[in-house]
Protein backbone atom coordinates (compact mmCIF):
# COMPACT_ATOMS: atom_id res chain seq x y z
CA UNK A 1 0.00 0.00 0.00
CA UNK A 2 1.48 3.67 -1.34
CA UNK A 3 0.45 6.88 0.37
CA UNK A 4 -0.05 9.39 -2.39
CA UNK A 5 -0.42 13.13 -1.44
CA UNK A 6 -2.84 14.76 -3.59
CA UNK A 7 -2.66 18.94 -3.55
CA UNK A 8 -5.81 20.61 -4.87
CA UNK A 9 -4.74 23.50 -7.45
CA UNK A 10 -4.89 27.17 -6.34
CA UNK A 11 -5.54 30.04 -8.53
CA UNK A 12 -2.74 32.38 -8.52
CA UNK A 13 -3.59 36.03 -9.11
CA UNK A 14 -0.41 38.18 -9.50
CA UNK A 15 -2.66 41.67 -8.69
CA UNK A 16 -3.94 40.50 -5.65
CA UNK A 17 -0.38 38.68 -4.06
CA UNK A 18 0.80 42.03 -4.76
CA UNK A 19 -1.48 43.86 -3.02
CA UNK A 20 -1.08 41.56 -0.03
CA UNK A 21 2.59 42.22 -0.14
CA UNK A 22 2.20 45.97 0.08
CA UNK A 23 -0.63 45.69 2.81
CA UNK A 24 2.40 43.50 4.98
CA UNK A 25 4.62 46.28 4.53
CA UNK A 26 2.00 49.01 5.60
CA UNK A 27 1.12 46.72 8.27
CA UNK A 28 4.72 47.23 9.35
CA UNK A 29 4.49 50.92 8.78
CA UNK A 30 1.72 51.31 11.00
CA UNK A 31 3.25 49.89 14.25
CA UNK A 32 5.89 51.57 13.36
CA UNK A 33 4.19 54.69 14.06
CA UNK A 34 2.85 53.10 17.19
CA UNK A 35 6.12 54.64 18.69
CA UNK A 36 5.08 58.45 17.60
CA UNK A 37 2.30 59.30 19.96
CA UNK A 38 2.84 63.16 20.78
CA UNK A 39 -0.23 64.59 19.37
CA UNK A 40 -3.71 63.12 19.60
CA UNK A 41 -5.10 62.04 17.17
CA UNK A 42 -1.86 60.15 16.28
CA UNK A 43 -0.42 59.64 12.85
CA UNK A 44 -1.12 56.15 14.15
CA UNK A 45 -5.16 56.27 14.06
CA UNK A 46 -5.21 57.97 10.30
CA UNK A 47 -3.36 55.59 9.03
CA UNK A 48 -3.88 52.59 10.22
CA UNK A 49 -7.81 53.43 9.74
CA UNK A 50 -7.10 53.48 6.18
CA UNK A 51 -4.87 50.75 6.21
CA UNK A 52 -7.68 48.90 8.02
CA UNK A 53 -10.90 49.67 5.77
CA UNK A 54 -8.11 48.62 2.87
CA UNK A 55 -7.59 45.51 4.42
CA UNK A 56 -11.28 44.70 4.32
CA UNK A 57 -11.53 46.17 1.15
CA UNK A 58 -9.38 43.47 -0.04
CA UNK A 59 -11.78 40.25 1.21
CA UNK A 60 -9.76 40.49 5.06
CA UNK A 61 -11.49 36.98 6.71
CA UNK A 62 -12.48 36.92 9.83
CA UNK A 63 -12.01 32.79 11.30
CA UNK A 64 -14.34 31.93 14.05
CA UNK A 65 -11.17 32.57 16.58
CA UNK A 66 -10.96 36.20 15.61
CA UNK A 67 -14.87 36.44 15.91
CA UNK A 68 -14.90 35.25 19.45
CA UNK A 69 -12.03 38.56 19.67
CA UNK A 70 -14.62 40.62 17.80
CA UNK A 71 -17.52 39.51 20.26
CA UNK A 72 -15.59 40.18 23.25
CA UNK A 73 -14.77 43.62 21.66
CA UNK A 74 -18.07 44.61 20.54
CA UNK A 75 -19.74 43.32 24.00
CA UNK A 76 -17.03 45.45 25.79
CA UNK A 77 -17.71 48.55 23.84
CA UNK A 78 -21.98 48.02 24.69
CA UNK A 79 -21.04 48.76 27.82
CA UNK A 80 -19.51 51.39 27.19
CA UNK A 81 -22.18 52.98 25.41
CA UNK A 82 -24.40 52.52 27.99
CA UNK A 83 -22.65 54.87 30.60
CA UNK A 84 -23.19 57.53 28.46
CA UNK A 85 -27.07 57.33 29.41
CA UNK A 86 -25.70 58.00 32.78
CA UNK A 87 -24.36 61.38 32.31
CA UNK A 88 -25.52 64.75 33.39
CA UNK A 89 -23.76 65.83 30.10
CA UNK A 90 -21.60 64.44 27.35
CA UNK A 91 -19.05 66.49 26.89
CA UNK A 92 -16.33 64.46 24.88
CA UNK A 93 -17.19 61.01 26.07
CA UNK A 94 -18.63 60.29 22.50
CA UNK A 95 -14.95 60.63 21.25
CA UNK A 96 -13.21 59.05 23.95
CA UNK A 97 -15.56 55.76 23.12
CA UNK A 98 -14.72 56.24 19.43
CA UNK A 99 -11.03 55.91 20.21
CA UNK A 100 -11.68 52.61 22.45
CA UNK A 101 -13.76 51.41 19.73
CA UNK A 102 -10.47 51.99 17.12
CA UNK A 103 -8.04 50.29 19.29
CA UNK A 104 -10.85 47.58 19.49
CA UNK A 105 -11.18 46.97 15.80
CA UNK A 106 -6.92 47.07 15.46
CA UNK A 107 -6.68 43.98 17.95
CA UNK A 108 -9.07 42.43 15.83
CA UNK A 109 -7.51 43.89 12.68
CA UNK A 110 -4.03 42.06 13.83
CA UNK A 111 -5.19 39.16 14.75
CA UNK A 112 -6.79 38.44 11.34
CA UNK A 113 -3.78 39.49 9.42
CA UNK A 114 -1.79 37.50 11.59
CA UNK A 115 -4.06 33.90 11.18
CA UNK A 116 -3.65 34.81 7.23
CA UNK A 117 0.03 34.58 7.50
CA UNK A 118 2.25 33.91 10.24
CA UNK A 119 5.15 35.83 8.53
CA UNK A 120 3.64 38.59 9.31
CA UNK A 121 4.58 38.42 13.36
CA UNK A 122 8.33 38.87 12.54
CA UNK A 123 7.29 42.47 10.04
CA UNK A 124 5.18 43.14 13.39
CA UNK A 125 8.09 43.23 15.68
CA UNK A 126 11.19 44.28 13.45
CA UNK A 127 8.67 47.18 13.06
CA UNK A 128 8.07 47.61 16.98
CA UNK A 129 11.67 46.76 17.51
CA UNK A 130 12.75 49.77 15.15
CA UNK A 131 10.26 51.81 16.63
CA UNK A 132 11.23 51.08 20.29
CA UNK A 133 14.99 51.81 19.28
CA UNK A 134 14.20 54.88 17.86
CA UNK A 135 11.89 56.45 20.78
CA UNK A 136 14.33 55.54 23.11
CA UNK A 137 16.97 57.26 21.52
CA UNK A 138 14.96 60.44 21.53
CA UNK A 139 13.93 60.03 25.26
CA UNK A 140 17.94 59.75 26.07
CA UNK A 141 18.86 62.49 24.22
CA UNK A 142 15.77 64.81 25.52
CA UNK A 143 16.70 64.13 28.86
CA UNK A 144 20.25 64.72 28.67
CA UNK A 145 19.08 67.87 26.52
CA UNK A 146 21.77 66.75 23.79
CA UNK A 147 20.37 69.24 21.45
CA UNK A 148 17.79 72.45 20.96
CA UNK A 149 14.29 71.97 21.82
CA UNK A 150 15.22 67.96 23.14
CA UNK A 151 13.51 68.52 25.87
CA UNK A 152 10.02 67.96 23.93
CA UNK A 153 10.96 64.33 24.56
CA UNK A 154 11.08 64.73 28.74
CA UNK A 155 7.83 65.44 31.01
CA UNK A 156 8.77 65.77 34.71
CA UNK A 157 12.54 65.54 33.92
CA UNK A 158 11.26 61.77 32.95
CA UNK A 159 12.35 60.60 29.43
CA UNK A 160 9.12 59.79 27.32
CA UNK A 161 10.55 59.59 23.78
CA UNK A 162 7.90 60.19 21.32
CA UNK A 163 5.15 59.64 23.56
CA UNK A 164 2.68 62.05 25.97
CA UNK A 165 3.84 60.52 29.55
CA UNK A 166 6.96 58.20 30.90
CA UNK A 167 4.24 55.73 32.11
CA UNK A 168 3.25 54.42 28.55
CA UNK A 169 6.51 55.07 26.90
CA UNK A 170 8.28 53.03 29.26
CA UNK A 171 5.81 49.67 29.27
CA UNK A 172 6.01 50.21 25.13
CA UNK A 173 9.32 49.09 25.19
CA UNK A 174 8.91 45.83 26.99
CA UNK A 175 7.65 43.37 24.06
CA UNK A 176 10.84 44.12 21.76
CA UNK A 177 13.08 44.21 24.79
CA UNK A 178 11.92 40.68 25.16
CA UNK A 179 12.09 39.98 21.36
CA UNK A 180 15.79 40.98 20.97
CA UNK A 181 16.07 38.63 24.80
CA UNK A 182 14.58 36.00 22.49
CA UNK A 183 16.97 36.33 19.46
CA UNK A 184 19.95 36.68 21.63
CA UNK A 185 19.23 33.38 23.73
CA UNK A 186 18.68 31.52 20.69
CA UNK A 187 20.30 33.55 17.74
CA UNK A 188 23.68 33.30 16.55
CA UNK A 189 26.70 35.11 18.22
CA UNK A 190 27.47 36.99 15.11
CA UNK A 191 24.19 39.00 15.54
CA UNK A 192 24.86 39.50 18.96
CA UNK A 193 26.36 43.12 18.92
CA UNK A 194 23.28 44.16 16.65
CA UNK A 195 20.75 42.84 18.86
CA UNK A 196 22.87 43.65 22.46
CA UNK A 197 23.27 47.41 21.33
CA UNK A 198 19.48 47.95 20.35
CA UNK A 199 18.47 46.14 23.88
CA UNK A 200 21.13 48.53 25.79
CA UNK A 201 19.61 51.45 23.99
CA UNK A 202 15.85 49.88 24.82
CA UNK A 203 16.75 48.83 28.42
CA UNK A 204 18.17 52.72 29.43
CA UNK A 205 15.39 54.32 27.84
CA UNK A 206 13.25 52.27 30.69
CA UNK A 207 15.24 53.00 33.18
CA UNK A 208 15.32 56.74 32.49
CA UNK A 209 11.46 57.03 32.11
CA UNK A 210 11.64 56.66 36.02
CA UNK A 211 8.50 54.61 35.93
CA UNK A 212 8.04 52.20 38.77
CA UNK A 213 5.69 49.98 36.43
CA UNK A 214 7.59 49.97 33.72
CA UNK A 215 10.91 48.85 35.68
CA UNK A 216 8.94 46.23 37.45
CA UNK A 217 7.53 45.38 34.53
CA UNK A 218 10.93 45.11 32.56
CA UNK A 219 12.15 42.75 35.51
CA UNK A 220 9.44 40.49 35.48
CA UNK A 221 9.40 40.13 31.70
CA UNK A 222 13.08 39.73 31.61
CA UNK A 223 13.02 36.99 34.36
CA UNK A 224 10.15 35.05 32.93
CA UNK A 225 11.69 34.88 29.21
CA UNK A 226 14.42 33.14 30.84
CA UNK A 227 12.41 30.84 32.99
CA UNK A 228 10.31 29.72 30.46
CA UNK A 229 13.64 29.66 28.12
CA UNK A 230 14.83 27.23 30.21
CA UNK A 231 12.01 25.26 30.99
CA UNK A 232 11.23 24.59 27.04
CA UNK A 233 14.65 23.74 25.94
CA UNK A 234 15.64 20.44 27.50
CA UNK A 235 19.57 20.47 25.79
CA UNK A 236 22.42 21.03 28.34
CA UNK A 237 24.36 22.92 26.20
CA UNK A 238 21.39 25.31 25.33
CA UNK A 239 20.72 26.25 29.18
CA UNK A 240 24.34 26.70 29.62
CA UNK A 241 24.23 29.29 27.45
CA UNK A 242 21.10 30.76 28.56
CA UNK A 243 22.81 31.00 32.23
CA UNK A 244 26.12 32.58 30.70
CA UNK A 245 24.61 35.18 28.65
CA UNK A 246 21.79 36.12 31.13
CA UNK A 247 25.13 36.35 33.91
CA UNK A 248 26.39 38.82 31.17
CA UNK A 249 22.99 40.50 30.97
CA UNK A 250 22.70 40.91 34.32
CA UNK A 251 26.30 42.21 35.24
CA UNK A 252 25.54 44.54 31.88
CA UNK A 253 22.82 45.94 33.83
CA UNK A 254 24.52 46.73 37.45
CA UNK A 255 27.35 48.48 35.35
CA UNK A 256 24.83 50.58 33.78
CA UNK A 257 22.90 51.45 36.35
CA UNK A 258 26.26 52.19 38.26
CA UNK A 259 27.51 54.49 36.04
CA UNK A 260 24.40 56.08 35.40
CA UNK A 261 24.09 57.24 39.28
CA UNK A 262 27.31 58.96 38.95
CA UNK A 263 25.31 61.29 37.51
CA UNK A 264 23.65 63.57 40.02
CA UNK A 265 20.66 64.56 38.12
CA UNK A 266 20.04 60.34 37.39
CA UNK A 267 21.08 59.83 41.17
CA UNK A 268 18.32 61.94 42.82
CA UNK A 269 15.66 60.92 40.46
CA UNK A 270 15.96 57.67 40.95
CA UNK A 271 16.36 57.89 44.82
CA UNK A 272 13.03 59.63 44.83
CA UNK A 273 11.37 56.96 42.22
CA UNK A 274 12.20 54.04 44.09
CA UNK A 275 10.29 54.72 46.85
CA UNK A 276 7.39 51.91 46.57
CA UNK A 277 4.58 54.49 48.09
CA UNK A 278 4.86 57.99 46.53
CA UNK A 279 3.30 60.76 48.46
CA UNK A 280 0.32 60.82 46.05
CA UNK A 281 -0.38 57.21 46.61
CA UNK A 282 -0.87 57.10 50.41
CA UNK A 283 -2.29 60.67 50.98
CA UNK A 284 -5.54 61.39 51.24
CA UNK A 285 -7.82 60.63 48.14
CA UNK A 286 -4.75 58.98 46.97
CA UNK A 287 -3.95 56.90 44.46
CA UNK A 288 -5.06 53.79 46.45
CA UNK A 289 -7.74 55.68 48.34
CA UNK A 290 -9.43 56.44 44.65
CA UNK A 291 -9.20 52.84 44.22
CA UNK A 292 -11.20 51.95 47.25
CA UNK A 293 -13.94 54.29 47.02
CA UNK A 294 -14.33 54.22 43.64
CA UNK A 295 -14.78 50.04 43.60
CA UNK A 296 -17.53 50.93 46.75
CA UNK A 297 -19.17 53.44 44.44
CA UNK A 298 -19.40 51.26 41.06
CA UNK A 299 -21.44 48.70 42.91
CA UNK A 300 -24.15 50.53 43.22
CA UNK A 301 -23.55 52.19 39.79
CA UNK A 302 -24.05 49.27 37.00
CA UNK A 303 -24.37 51.04 33.97
CA UNK A 304 -21.05 53.03 35.31
CA UNK A 305 -20.73 56.61 35.48
CA UNK A 306 -19.16 58.06 31.88
CA UNK A 307 -15.85 58.00 30.49
CA UNK A 308 -13.78 60.50 32.08
CA UNK A 309 -16.31 61.29 35.08
CA UNK A 310 -14.27 59.92 37.50
CA UNK A 311 -11.54 62.48 37.45
CA UNK A 312 -14.04 65.17 38.22
CA UNK A 313 -15.11 63.41 41.14
CA UNK A 314 -11.96 62.77 42.62
CA UNK A 315 -8.32 64.49 41.84
CA UNK A 316 -7.19 62.68 39.62
CA UNK A 317 -8.32 59.73 37.26
CA UNK A 318 -8.96 55.71 38.45
CA UNK A 319 -5.42 55.06 37.30
CA UNK A 320 -6.59 50.78 37.88
CA UNK A 321 -7.78 49.37 34.73
CA UNK A 322 -10.15 47.62 36.80
CA UNK A 323 -11.93 50.00 38.30
CA UNK A 324 -12.06 51.99 34.73
CA UNK A 325 -13.68 49.01 32.99
CA UNK A 326 -16.37 49.41 35.99
CA UNK A 327 -16.73 53.36 35.64
CA UNK A 328 -16.56 53.87 31.90
CA UNK A 329 -17.93 50.53 30.46
CA UNK A 330 -20.28 49.31 33.32
CA UNK A 331 -21.10 46.01 34.57
CA UNK A 332 -21.18 44.84 31.23
CA UNK A 333 -17.52 45.88 30.19
CA UNK A 334 -15.92 45.11 33.54
CA UNK A 335 -16.93 41.15 33.45
CA UNK A 336 -16.34 41.78 29.53
CA UNK A 337 -12.95 42.71 30.34
CA UNK A 338 -11.71 40.25 32.97
CA UNK A 339 -13.58 37.41 30.22
CA UNK A 340 -11.31 38.78 27.22
CA UNK A 341 -7.83 38.94 29.53
CA UNK A 342 -8.26 35.42 31.10
CA UNK A 343 -9.34 34.06 27.80
CA UNK A 344 -6.39 35.82 26.19
CA UNK A 345 -3.95 34.52 29.07
CA UNK A 346 -5.23 31.06 28.46
CA UNK A 347 -5.06 30.63 25.02
CA UNK A 348 -0.89 32.11 25.06
CA UNK A 349 -0.27 29.79 28.38
CA UNK A 350 -1.97 26.93 26.43
CA UNK A 351 0.10 27.11 23.27
CA UNK A 352 3.16 28.59 24.45
CA UNK A 353 5.38 25.54 24.74
CA UNK A 354 4.24 24.14 21.48
CA UNK A 355 7.18 24.29 18.39
CA UNK A 356 5.48 26.44 15.92
CA UNK A 357 7.40 28.90 13.54
CA UNK A 358 5.25 31.66 15.42
CA UNK A 359 6.35 30.53 19.19
CA UNK A 360 8.79 32.85 19.68
CA UNK A 361 6.25 35.84 19.19
CA UNK A 362 3.64 34.45 21.60
CA UNK A 363 6.24 33.92 24.22
CA UNK A 364 7.22 37.90 23.83
CA UNK A 365 3.45 39.04 23.66
CA UNK A 366 2.07 36.30 26.50
CA UNK A 367 4.68 37.45 29.01
CA UNK A 368 4.67 41.33 28.11
CA UNK A 369 0.50 40.82 28.83
CA UNK A 370 0.81 39.25 31.70
CA UNK A 371 2.93 42.21 33.03
CA UNK A 372 0.26 44.72 31.46
CA UNK A 373 -2.71 43.38 33.29
CA UNK A 374 -0.51 43.33 36.65
CA UNK A 375 0.50 46.36 36.29
CA UNK A 376 -3.05 47.49 35.50
CA UNK A 377 -3.60 47.31 39.17
CA UNK A 378 -2.04 50.86 39.18
CA UNK A 379 -2.15 52.28 36.32
CA UNK A 380 -4.83 52.82 33.31
CA UNK A 381 -4.20 50.98 30.06
CA UNK A 382 -7.57 51.26 28.45
CA UNK A 383 -6.31 53.73 25.82
CA UNK A 384 -2.34 52.18 25.28
CA UNK A 385 -2.22 51.06 21.93
CA UNK A 386 0.35 48.60 21.99
CA UNK A 387 -1.67 46.72 24.67
CA UNK A 388 -4.19 46.09 22.15
CA UNK A 389 -1.82 44.90 19.61
CA UNK A 390 -0.61 42.40 22.26
CA UNK A 391 -4.80 41.24 22.34
CA UNK A 392 -4.56 40.72 18.69
CA UNK A 393 -1.24 38.90 18.63
CA UNK A 394 -1.89 36.52 21.25
CA UNK A 395 -5.57 36.15 19.81
CA UNK A 396 -3.90 35.36 16.03
CA UNK A 397 -1.24 32.99 17.59
CA UNK A 398 -4.24 30.99 19.24
CA UNK A 399 -6.24 31.34 15.29
CA UNK A 400 -3.22 29.79 14.19
CA UNK A 401 -2.59 27.35 16.17
CA UNK A 402 -6.54 26.06 15.65
CA UNK A 403 -6.25 26.27 12.09
CA UNK A 404 -3.03 24.20 12.41
CA UNK A 405 -5.13 21.62 14.37
CA UNK A 406 -8.12 21.73 11.77
CA UNK A 407 -5.49 20.87 8.62
CA UNK A 408 -3.62 18.13 10.83
CA UNK A 409 -7.10 16.63 11.47
CA UNK A 410 -8.29 17.38 7.68
CA UNK A 411 -7.98 13.92 5.33
CA UNK A 412 -5.60 15.46 2.99
CA UNK A 413 -3.44 12.22 2.17
CA UNK A 414 -5.37 10.12 0.04
CA UNK A 415 -4.10 5.98 0.49
CA UNK A 416 -4.20 3.69 -2.42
Amino acid sequence: MSTVTTHVPATFRPGRATLRLIGSGLVAFGVFLSGFVIDEPAPYEIFMAALIGFWFIMGLRISRTTGALLAFMLIYMVGGFLTITQMEEIGDAPMYLAVTLFLALSSVFYCAIIEEDHRRLKLIFNAWTAAAVVTSMLGILGYFKAFPGAEAFTRYDRAMGAFQDPNVFGPFLVAPSLYLLHGILTGKLKHLPIRGGALAIIAFGVLLSFSRAAWAMFAFSAAMMVLLMLIKERSGAFRLKVLVLTLAGVIFCVVGIIVALQIPQVADLLTSRTKLVQDYDGDRLGRFERHQIGFLNAMSQPLGIGPMVFSTMFPEDEHNIWLKSLTSYGWLGFVTYIGLVWTTLWFGLRNMFRDRPWQPYLLAAWITLCGHELIGNVIDTDHWRHHFVLFGIVWGCAALEHKYQRQRSSPALIRT
